[in-house]
């Protein structure tokens, strides 16, 4: 028996990534599109990334941390929607931690580079493109041009800092969205650069034909398996420790009779 509900109208990157981790998480986010709670992480994560938005579509001189500053509150109005608030049980004490840490966040981020000195193509720029047949959607935090002429994907990260032995995980979104910008303006980025901007450290990668090119295979042969999993009517639920330590959805599968690992108490 097939689904009711369509397949999304294009994948994202993200997306595809929850398909690799566990189908069922992707059936549930994608195809049944059942809400996920906010968590404070994803928030603090959120409203640096609006402030950060706002201010790159300043000009380049009034890129100031003043200027960025004046962004927090609107940012709160925007983000702290009231469902968001009950998600996360918002007191003033909770408000102030977030407000500090933003502030944090952002006191860290113009150690890092000199938004004056940034010439980009787009910030929150959307790409919507059918690639080796698959339609696929990326949003990109900034898209740069350097004084040579080539381009830059940018991207913001509020988490922790990787383990580099895993550095093909850690790109492969933004060597998607490299892949993206190649299929929609007939240019390859040749640089990646993520920003922990909560830790004050940039990590870059080369953007390779080769590595591109798999990435858009693995793209296509997602999408195939994806179609038949929705044609089925299921999507294969893959526990793990891993996996499903900070899934939104562990509790829907386990109450379904899936084998979700007890979560280790912190």
């Amino acid at each position: 028996m097939s689904f009711d509900q369509p397949l999304p109208s294009a994948l994202s990157p993200s997306r595809l990534q929850d398909f690799r981790a566990c189908p069922r998480r992707f059936q549930y986010s994608a195809v049944e599109r059942i809400p996920q709670a906010a968590t404070y992480a994803t928030t603090k994560g959120r409203l640096v990334h609006w402030v950060l938005e706002q201010l790159y579509r300043l000009e380049p001189a009034a890129r100031t941390d003043a200027a960025a500053r004046m962004f927090v509150e609107p940012a709160e109005t925007e983000i702290l929607t009231e469902s968001v608030r009950d998600d996360l049980a918002v007191d003033d004490a909770l408000l102030t931690k977030l407000r500090r840490e933003v502030q944090d966040i952002l006191d860290v981020y113009f150690t890092m580079e000199d938004p004056h000195l940034v010439s980009h193509v787009g910030v929150e720029l959307r790409v919507n493109v059918e690639l080796d047949g698959v339609p696929m959607l990326g949003i990109l935090d900034r898209l740069d041009r350097l004084d040579d002429g080539t381009l830059v994907i940018v991207d913001y990260k509020t988490g922790s800092l990787p383990n580099r032995n895993y550095d093909s995980q850690t790109f492969a979104n933004a060597e998607l969205y490299a892949a993206l910008c190649e299929a929609s303006m007939g240019e390859l980025p040749r640089t990646i650069q993520l920003l922990y901007v909560a830790k004050g450290q940039t990590i870059e990668r080369p953007v390779t034909d080769v590595v591109v090119r798999a990435r858009a295979r693995a793209a296509h042969d997602a999408w195939a398996t994806i179609e038949r999993f929705h044609d089925e009517g299921a999507f294969p639920a893959t526990p793990s420790a891993n996996t499903c330590r900070f899934c939104a959805y562990a509790e829907r599968c386990r109450a379904s009779g899936v084998a979700v690992p007890v979560r280790p108490k912190s």
